[in-house]
């Protein structure tokens, strides 16, 4: 059984890892090239395990090649939205649609304000669970 003893957000891979260096970082995009994986950056401060559509950093990148570069755009991101979690998400198109192959967080807030399961009881003696984000109780520009 994996436990999450630091208390962060663990959604993609890597989540229970510490977090990635840039140079690990730089070998995971490496890997999605040489695979022929568009690279796409996306960011949130509302980072509910449904809120599955993140905003985008830029345009994903299909023709870029070159990991410093890609790296480049994440730092970009970083500097721009420092209180945000980033994701880097890679696209595999061989199928001719754009499904993500590989996603991982490389930013994140100084502190995770976390989440709290709501209980209720609805008709025929069903139990309802809701997953209730922290952050979403302050406006978007306090949260983080």
């Amino acid at each position: 059984m994996m436990t999450n003893f630091q208390n962060r957000l663990t959604q993609g891979q890597f989540s229970f890892l510490p977090p990635l260096t840039d140079k690990q970082i730089s070998a995971q995009i490496k890997y999605a090239l040489k695979n022929g994986w568009a690279i796409g950056i996306e960011y949130t401060d509302d980072p509910h395990p449904r809120n599955t559509y993140w905003e985008m950093f830029g345009n994903p990148m299909f023709d870029l090649k070159d990991p410093a570069g890609i790296l480049a755009e994440i730092n970009d991101c970083r500097k721009t939205y420092p209180n945000h979690y980033i994701r880097v998400t890679a696209f595999n198109s061989t199928r001719g649609v754009e499904s993500p192959t590989m996603s991982y967080i490389v930013n994140r807030p100084k502190t995770e304000p976390g989440f709290r399961l709501d209980r209720q009881e609805v008709d025929g003696r069903n139990i309802r669970y809701t997953i209730h984000s922290y952050a979403a109780d302050k406006p978007e520009a306090e949260r983080y």
